[in-house]
């Protein structure tokens, strides 16, 4: 059996090739149901995002790569691709590929958290469809496990790497909260609508949107339940406003410090803070000198998102450190793996056997007390238990080595076991 991932993602091709190989839930879905249908392929998870597609398997052999490859075609709607635009991992290096996917190290965004549930979802869908056996079912756990690790052992995913996300995460220190605040907007496009948005993510209440072009402005204001005002004087309507966002292509500056004070000075000490992520600036620099405002320019923030990738980075050597750790773990389980089934059925066996015996017992002697049975149940597991330890550490020991073939067929041939079930057992 071969462990083995076939995919592509935002290091190996360009966005455009990645929509042309995005496999769709659905399509996921009907290739999983028919798994079975692909010689050589023994189990495979399904994982597309918008910046990767990957099929994580478990094959025959050697020969069942090609199959891989055509499955992969097939289930993205194309029937040929460049060989540059593919990886392809084997055992070790697959496990490490997934286990580095989902701990966010392999993000075009290092720690970004939607990974871990991405593959979850993937997992899930192979699971329900009968898709995943043993091996696959003990890598995917042990990788989620691998994610929820190395997001509560580290500070990979706590700061801020986007701009926009900066300025959220900087105003809600400051405020104390984002809770029934309140944000004026000037600007109308995606750069504005974006912070608008993760600002209503943290509990923004009521935005207020201005732009030269008031039907940009009411656009913008229908689609995230906001309100307009005139530009033109549009502080005289920030009495009430907690936050001011400004993202125009203006060429001069359109909130003024002389303004500003004069809205100051009605609101007393109540704080004010200011955004600016418009290149050139929209904000007049002295405006951040007058008292009780709080003013960021996109400078201030990129350096702050520079700091915070530093960061990351630094915790993402900490990732790679339980990454190993876990990498070490599963191996040591998938030494084993291959001698289950076969430990298994004889278990099993023993099982029946000492069950049968016990049930020809109990109906040959008169007068067995509850109590009486309870000390024989006990007797003859512990008998089945010793009689089994020897045969099973012997399995155990020579599991993944030059012994193992010939030490299951011994086993199997003496105890005539029937190895299927076992493996029924194991799925």
């Amino acid at each position: 059996m071969q462990l083995v991932v076939l995919g592509l993602n935002h290091k190996t091709v360009p966005v455009d090739i990645r929509e042309q190989f995005a496999i769709s839930p659905d399509s996921a879905r009907s290739g999983l149901i028919h798994l079975d249908e692909q010689e050589g392929i023994e189990e495979a998870v399904v994982l597309s995002t918008c910046n990767r597609t990957e099929i994580y398997a478990v094959l025959k052999d050697e020969t069942a790569k090609e199959t891989l490859y055509d499955f992969f075609l097939a289930l993205s709607g194309n029937s040929e691709a460049k060989d540059e635009y593919f990886f392809y991992f084997e055992g070790e290096a697959c496990i490490r590929h997934l286990f580095e996917v989902v701990s966010g190290l392999d993000s075009m965004v290092i720690g970004e958290s939607q990974i871990l549930n991405q593959i979850k979802t993937a997992y899930t869908m192979a699971l329900e469809e009968k898709a995943t056996r043993t091996i696959l079912n003990t890598l995917f756990h042990r990788a989620i496990r691998t994610g929820k690790r190395v997001r509560t052992e580290t500070q990979i995913s706590y700061s801020a790497v986007s701009v926009s996300y900066a300025a959220v995460k900087l105003a809600e220190k400051i405020l104390g909260g984002l809770d029934d605040r309140t944000a004026m907007v000037f600007g109308a496009g995606e750069a504005a609508e974006l912070l608008v948005k993760n600002l209503q993510g943290k509990g923004l209440k009521k935005v207020i949107v201005t732009n030269r072009h008031i039907e940009k402005a009411e656009e913008l204001a229908k689609k995230i339940d906001g309100e307009t005002v005139p530009f033109k004087g549009a502080l005289q309507h920030a009495e009430d406003v907690d936050i001011i966002v400004t993202a125009t292509g203006a060429s001069q500056y359109i909130v003024k410090a002389w303004d500003v004070r004069n809205l100051m000075m009605k609101r007393k000490t109540r704080p004010l803070v200011a955004i600016d992520i418009a290149v050139p600036c929209d904000i007049e620099p002295l405006v951040g000198d007058i008292r009780h405002v709080t003013l960021y320019n996109i400078d201030d923030l990129q350096d702050i998102v520079e700091s915070n990738i530093r960061f990351r980075e630094g915790e993402a050597e900490r990732a790679k450190g339980i990454i190993e750790e876990e990498i070490e773990s599963i191996e040591d389980r998938f030494t084993y793996l291959s001698t289950r089934p076969v430990m298994v059925s004889l278990s099993d066996k023993a099982e029946e056997i000492r069950q049968r015996e016990l049930r020809h017992i109990f109906a040959k002697i008169d007068g067995l007390t509850e109590e009486d049975k309870r000390v024989l149940q006990y007797m003859t597991r512990m008998i089945v238990r010793k009689i089994l330890r020897e045969p099973m550490m012997h399995l155990n020991e020579h599991a993944g080595t030059k012994w193992e073939d010939a030490d299951k067929s011994a086993v199997t041939r003496l105890f005539k076991l029937d190895v299927r079930k076992g493996q029924a057992l194991e799925k």
